[in-house]
């Protein structure tokens, strides 16, 4: 049984930067050296600049947060860019190029020498175009082999591969950070905390909700009052809070069912076939009758024939030939009849076949859906979002009027059933079953469709939850102020702090609330001179304090059952959970005497 709800857990998405929610009635306050040992950066900035690339409207909201949080920037932009005056306004260091050439970079502070670090600190790419940062990024590895590179990238897989071509780098994805958030929105979610963390995509949350098998448990809530922290071992572990890879799979709901081919068939005999046929009916069984009385023959031949004359299969049989004048004209008329019903048909059939709407009918939804989410635009966000709600077992409708969408192709392998349509028009909102479902994610590319997409929303279903894409700030806060259409989120909003904070080398410091107490995860680099330097692995871990989870060689890969007898070696980088206080204590063993001294 699934114990109550512990209270909004701090949802943080990324591999860097720092979460910054306060945490309200906890327990465990730190002391004041603790707190700021916990929220210290790796280093401070020396104040050399960091150079931006990129034209569109995260390159925006990221030089607005590296110039807020007191950065050197020096941003090289496309003078084409609707941005382009924007930026400059925030007030970096501005080089206008359309295109990105080694001979710029070297201008623009990428040009380490010999024993000489370059003029800038790190780069960050930010163009939508992942060769084009695939490109600039070796380029500016062959000219500087230390210096710090953030790249964006659109495709997930490109991305994974970043750090064999680069070697130390970080990939951002987008989609893969705003994603949760919108589900999260959408579901009204706060069981789940989905986090980077040694170099995994993870989520804490109760057990019953969790992938087999956890890494780790977190919490053993048998005692809700005061949960137990890192436990060695747990009486309920269905109720514990515990770290994994994934949600579990729950069977998905099918109320929601693509329309397929027997609903395109079913909309090919639309009310003009329908009407055609019954005409025809009628023909065939009053010439059968005609037929039978008048001409004396048998029943089954007479409606062969009948039916020979009504579908212009023409006739064939003696006796016919010596049926009485009108009985011949009559089937003449008939058949002439026949002529133009089986003309109609065919033009009917045919225009429900080949006609514009088949995407429409192939993709559509069957049924009257009830309690599912509406997914209003199909594009790298929406496709994760696809995946993230099917994984939740949520049912799902998809909605974008580009049948070539990237999500198009998800919602196929999922089987999720697809509205081809603008998500502004009532007629294409009806048809996903707005009106009836419980949440909707206008998440399209245009600031305008995804308003006018809630709007209509609202109007069809005034209980649906509501959440919006929206890149003007302003904008947004003026449209949840006055028009009370729910949340609105923004994935440039998302990204860039999470890009200047892996910029400024900070920490990933994920909360995770069990009860009234607080745990943190996070990483740490053991520094030279420190005192945790040479010590064993297993030397580190405190009962209910602190646990090391993970283990990284200086530039190797992630081992997530270190032994505890492995020696630490300076450089060497641990992903840990723990307390304020155990974490601090950590902080403090594996700072070097300079840094020590420093603080």
């Amino acid at each position: 049984m699934r114990r109550p709800r512990w209270g909004k857990s701090v949802t943080f998405f990324g591999k860097s930067g720092a979460s910054t929610e306060s945490l309200l009635d906890s327990e465990e306050q730190a002391q004041p050296e603790q707190s700021s040992a916990v929220a210290a950066a790796v280093g401070p900035a020396d104040g050399r600049p960091v150079l931006v690339c990129g034209s569109d409207r995260t390159m925006l909201r990221v030089v607005t947060e590296l110039v807020g949080s007191g950065e050197r920037v020096t941003a090289i932009v496309n003078p084409a860019s609707r941005h382009y005056e924007r930026i400059g306004e925030l007030g970096p260091t501005m080089v206008r190029a359309p295109v990105i050439s080694e001979s710029l970079l070297r201008r623009a502070g990428i040009d380490a020498k010999e024993g000489t670090p370059s003029t800038a600190r790190a780069l960050v790419l930010l163009d939508t175009d992942d060769v084009h940062n695939v490109h600039t990024a070796l380029t500016a590895r062959d000219m500087d082999p230390q210096l710090r590179i953030i790249v964006q990238m659109v495709n997930p897989r490109l991305g994974k591969q970043m750090n064999s071509l680069l070697g130390d780098c970080v990939v951002i994805n987008g989609p893969s950070l705003a994603a949760p958030a919108f589900v999260s929105d959408a579901l009204e979610d706060d069981e789940l905390t989905w986090l980077d963390l040694g170099g995994r995509r993870l989520v804490a949350g109760q057990a019953d909700l969790i992938r087999e098998p956890h890494l780790t448990v977190l919490a053993d809530t048998t005692s809700s009052a005061t949960p137990e922290l890192l436990p060695t071992s747990s009486a309920d572990p269905e109720g514990d809070i515990v770290l994994g890879t994934g949600v579990r799979a729950v069977f998905r709901s099918r109320d929601v069912r693509p329309a397929g081919w027997f609903m395109a068939v079913r909309d090919i005999l639309d009310t003009r076939v329908r009407k055609i046929a019954a005409v025809m009916a009628f023909l065939i069984a009053a010439g059968t009758g005609v037929i039978h009385f008048f001409g004396g023959i048998e029943w089954w031949r007479a409606l062969y024939l009948a039916a020979g004359v009504v579908t212009s299969a023409g006739i064939d049989d003696d006796r016919f030939n010596d049926a009485q004048p009108w009985v011949k004209v009559s089937a003449v008329l008939v058949q002439l009849t026949g002529i133009v019903l089986m003309a109609l048909l065919t033009a009917v059939v045919v225009d429900s076949l080949i006609g514009a709407r088949l995407s429409r009918i192939i993709g559509g939804v069957r049924g009257r859906p009830r309690n599912h989410v509406v997914v209003c635009g199909l594009g790298t966000v929406g496709s994760r979002v696809l995946e993230i709600l099917t994984e939740r077992g949520v049912p799902v409708v998809g909605v974008d009027q580009d049948d070539d969408a990237p999500g198009i192709q998800t919602a196929h392998r999922l089987r999720i059933p697809v509205v081809i349509g603008d998500s502004s028009n009532e007629e294409t909102l009806r048809s996903a079953g707005v009106q009836r479902c419980q949440s909707v994610l206008a998440i399209t590319d245009g600031d305008i469709t995804n308003l006018e997409c809630a709007i209509m929303a609202r109007d069809l279903n005034p209980d649906a939850r509501i959440t919006m894409r929206m890149f003007d700030h302003d904008l947004a806060q003026r449209v949840e102020r006055r028009l009370g259409l729910g949340h609105s989120r923004s994935v440039s909003m998302l990204v860039a702090p999470e890009i200047a904070a892996a910029v400024a080398n900070r920490r990933s410091q994920v909360t995770v609330l069990a009860g009234r107490r607080v745990l943190l995860l996070t990483e740490v680099t053991v520094e030279s001179g420190s005192v945790a330097a040479d010590r064993r692995l297993g030397e580190l871990d405190e009962a209910g304090g602190l646990r090391v989870l993970a283990r990284q060689d200086l530039g190797g890969a992630w081992d997530w059952r270190p032994s505890p007898e492995r020696k630490i070696r300076p450089g060497d980088r641990i992903a840990v959970a723990g307390t304020r206080s155990g974490l601090a204590r950590l902080l403090m063993a594996t700072r070097g005497q300079q840094s020590s001294a420093a603080s």
